[in-house]
Formats: C-alpha cells, sequence, structure tokens
C-alpha cells in the first residue's frame, strides 16, 4: 500500500517517487519512459514498444462494447447504483448555481458518486487521446468518405471535422446549429426523455423496461433521419 507520493517535476523530465516502495517512474514529456522497483526496470525498450503499440492500436467495437455493459451490473452489485451520465447535470446545477428551482432542490450529494464516475470518464478520454491515441489516419469507409466530400467535409485527420467544429465556424450560421443548438437540443432531449442514451439504452434496456425501450427506437429513428435527410440540407448551408 502507498502512503504517500513524492514528485519533483521538470518539463522535460519529471521523476514521481513513491515514499513506502522505491518504485520510480521516469517521464519525458507525458509518456512514460521507464518504472522501476528498487533500481531494477520492469520492461525491456522492446517491450515498452510493444506495449504502446497494443495499446494505441484500434480495438475491436466489441472489446469496447463488452466493457461498458459490464459497468451496468458492476455498479448494480458493488453499491446498487444506476448507470447514467446525464443526471450529473442537474447535480452540478444543483450544487453551483443558488436558484430557487424545485428541480434542484433535492439531496444531490447521496449521488455524488456519480461526479467522480464523470470526472474519471474525462480523464480517460484525456489519457486516451493525448498519451494512447493511435498515431495513422482515422479509417472510413470509402464510399462515406466520397459522400461527406461532395457535401464539403474534406478533414478526416481526426475524429471530428475541423471543417465543421472550429471556433471560427461557431459565429457562422451552420456552426451556431450544429454545435449551440445542437447541443441544446441533446440537453433539453434527455431530460425531456428521462436519461440519455446511457440511461435508456445501456442501463434501461438491461432492466427490460419499456420506457426505456422506446427511448432507444426513438434514438435511432432520429439518428437515421438526421443523417439521410437533416444533414445533407444543413451541410449546404
Amino acid at each position: 500500500m502507498i502512503l504517500g507520493l513524492v514528485e519533483t517535476f521538470d518539463y522535460k523530465k519529471s521523476v514521481l517517487l513513491f515514499s513506502e516502495l522505491p518504485i520510480i517512474a521516469v517521464f519525458k514529456g507525458n509518456i512514460v519512459d521507464s518504472i522501476s522497483i528498487c533500481g531494477k526496470e520492469l520492461f525491456t525498450e522492446k517491450q515498452k514498444r510493444k506495449m504502446l503499440e497494443f495499446l494505441r492500436q484500434p480495438w475491436h467495437w466489441s472489446i469496447s462494447g463488452l466493457l461498458i455493459g459490464l459497468t451496468v451490473p458492476i455498479l448494480l452489485i458493488l453499491g446498487n447504483k444506476p448507470f447514467g451520465i446525464s443526471s450529473t447535470l442537474r447535480q452540478v446545477c444543483a450544487a453551483c448555481i443558488p436558484a430557487n428551482i424545485d428541480f434542484f432542490k433535492y439531496n444531490w450529494k447521496k449521488d455524488s458518486w456519480n461526479l467522480f464516475f464523470v470526472v474519471g470518464i474525462v480523464m480517460g478520454g484525456f489519457i486516451g487521446n493525448s498519451i494512447l491515441s493511435n498515431p495513422n489516419a482515422i479509417v472510413i469507409n470509402p464510399q462515406t468518405q466520397q459522400e461527406l466530400m461532395a457535401l464539403g467535409i474534406k478533414d478526416f485527420s481526426g475524429l471530428l471535422p475541423t471543417d465543421l467544429f472550429n471556433f471560427q465556424n461557431l459565429f457562422t450560421l451552420k456552426g451556431f446549429i450544429f454545435m449551440v443548438l445542437g447541443g441544446f437540443l441533446v440537453g433539453f432531449g434527455t431530460r425531456w426523455a428521462g436519461g440519455c442514451t446511457s440511461g435508456h439504452a445501456i442501463m434501461g434496456l438491461s432492466n427490460l423496461q419499456v420506457p426505456s425501450l422506446i427511448a432507444t427506437i426513438c434514438f435511432m429513428v432520429g439518428g437515421f433521419v438526421m443523417t439521410w435527410l437533416i444533414l445533407p440540407f444543413l451541410l449546404t448551408l
């Protein structure tokens, strides 16, 4: 068990020394350069390169699906907690915004674990993007890529095309619709439906909830309508 942490930081090289065990992790930038115990490195250079390549490569979608699905029984078994993300916004508002609104008048502290869960999601996304991101280009179906290029989307270097999602585009009609109005509709829709895709499609369906089944069907239908009918029109603005 680690009781204390002594940290010395340098811009190019930082050393984390755990006080109870002689474990030293040396960083170069934001990448772990070496880990040693009692002066002996745990991994060789070849092993570190293979491990990093394994973590950075695209994994099969079923692995992510399995891990997300296992979150539901783990939360139920460990603390009888429901899995959901959108309710966190209500907790943040209840904790940070002093307002005389009945919707925010409840004991948000009893569900404060959810805030830590969301913080963990943000930290995991940051680590995955900055340290374990795939150095290769995003693989997109050639037909899909051609159809998007015909609609004006030409940047396929990342998960979000900068042709649409950039700060300058925010002040255009197209950018306002995608980022501001789209964000509002996502937030409004999750509250109106009583949950988001995680709460309904993952948690609700696993509990055989009929309202969650209806909500999930509406999610899918709305996605198809937006992709095939509304999105092509919005991209022409």
